[in-house]
């Protein structure tokens, strides 16, 4: 492996750390394009040299680069291929002053997917949501697209399946975006309701297979239906995931909650930031938070743009318009006094 950067003159530490050539490449990334990254946010130079990686420049960022080095070594050690994803979340986390190894992760594996990939949190707030699901009864995972809020909770509700804590898995979403508009699409009502619902049986083939997949729903151990179906039942002994929770009506939300039954679990996703309801249409899901907010058995995990496992450019989308948002509330907030003082 080449050297990546020029020794600086005037470093005020080094650090060197053994290490061999696979774990190296894994590290490194493709053309280096890692630990370029990890140079340029850290504010250090990484030099490889004779199996020895050697970390220059001024001390407390030498120690910051030689923590993050050491825990993405353990990483590589115990299998786990380094990603860009991988790498942002450290960076992020070491420049923080977090005391959170982001080798911690590598301790949860939730299952397989039907590829061999293992399914496991890549972030310390995806971590906490998982255990959360184990912990309580019912759990609502709030955060932006790409934090993996549907896809964990399906692994969740599939490993649970078949260990056989419950006996079906049932996955809702309301086909509210539709609108009135839903009775002008082609074909029944199943087929007009699905493509809300595709997200779903993607992440469903992508964990289980489609055979398995197919055989368990054709014997209704896995039903994948709109919120509507869900009035009037009982749900006993099943995993139930309402998904795009954020547009449920209120109605809809307490209909939904009440229809839980024994030996069941719950979670329940959303993004309160990509409602489609009508205007002036309350969220159930904002509702919920707020009437439940103190109930002990529900728990409630709030994922940010730190936790988006998608593209890197995803996270920074993401981070953008939280940021907008911050800022067109801060001015809303502002000219709110303003015109309350001049009254």
């Amino acid at each position: 492996m080449r050297r990546i950067m020029g020794e600086r003159l005037l470093s005020d530490a080094i650090a060197k750390l053994e290490c061999d050539s696979e774990q190296l490449q894994n590290i490194f990334g493709f053309h280096d394009k890692y630990v370029r990254k990890i140079e340029k946010d850290l504010a250090v130079d990484i030099v490889n040299r004779d199996g020895y990686v050697k970390i220059m420049g001024p001390g407390k960022r030498v120690e910051l680069a030689e923590r993050l080095m050491r825990e993405l070594m353990e990483m590589v050690r115990r299998g786990t291929m380094i990603e860009e994803q991988n790498i942002n979340y450290a960076v992020d986390m070491i420049k923080e002053g977090s005391d959170d190894a982001v080798l911690e992760l590598d301790d949860t594996v939730i299952c397989h997917a039907v590829n061999g990939k293992p399914i496991k949190p890549k972030t310390l707030g995806q971590k906490q949501y998982v255990q959360a699901m184990k912990d309580k009864m019912i759990v609502f995972g709030l955060g932006p697209a790409g934090t993996g809020k549907t896809y964990l909770a399906m692994a969740m509700a599939i490993t649970a399946f078949k260990n056989e804590e419950v006996e079906r898995i049932i996955l809702t979403r309301p086909a509210i975006e539709a609108g009135e508009k839903l009775g002008f699409l082609p074909g029944d009502l199943q087929s007009k309701v699905d493509p809300y619902l595709r997200p779903l049986y993607d992440a469903l083939y992508q964990i289980m297979g489609a055979e398995s997949f197919t055989r368990n729903m054709e014997k209704g151990l896995i039903e994948v239906a709109p919120l509507a179906y869900m009035r009037g039942r009982t749900l006993d002994n099943a995993y139930i995931i309402l998904d795009e929770a954020q547009n449920t009506t209120e109605s809809q939300m307490k209909m939904f909650l009440t229809r839980i039954g024994f030996g069941s679990k719950v979670v329940i996703t959303g993004d309160s930031s990509q409602k489609d309801l009508a205007h002036g249409v309350k969220s159930g899901l904002d509702v919920a938070l707020k009437v439940l907010s103190k109930v002990e058995e529900i728990g409630f995990c709030n994922l940010t743009s730190r936790d988006v496992v998608r593209h890197p450019l995803v996270q920074q989308i993401v981070k953008a318009y939280e940021d907008y948002e911050k800022r067109q509330n801060k001015l809303a907030h502002k000219e709110e006094r303003y015109s309350g003082k001049r009254r």
